[in-house]
């Protein structure tokens, strides 16, 4: 299983990676490391994030790396596309 990140996805993670770098550059590098380490367990287990729920979509998905959630989509048996970077505070984007 291929784990893709799409450009909205990393365009999240880059916005929470400055954000927390203004207060800790060491801490925003150790936060972008443990969130693509988690994204990469998807190759092994697609489903292993639970439903999203605020939207009614089964391919939909998420992982939690406090403080941030994860958003994926499974578009086919062999891709995952990372879509968003959530801080769990926050509220979720439309339109995913």
């Amino acid at each position: 299983m291929n784990v893709h990140w799409t450009e909205a996805g990393l365009t999240d993670l880059r916005a929470a990676e400055a954000y927390v770098a203004r207060h800790s550059p060491q801490y925003a590098y150790s936060l972008v490391e443990r969130i693509f380490d988690r994204s990469a367990q998807l190759a092994a287990q697609p489903r292993l994030g639970s439903l999203v729920p605020e939207y009614d979509e089964e391919t939909l998905r998420e992982l939690f790396e406090h403080p941030y959630r994860i958003i994926y989509r499974i578009v086919s048996e062999e891709q995952i596309d990372v879509v968003a970077v959530v801080h769990a505070a926050r509220r979720m984007p439309r339109g995913l």
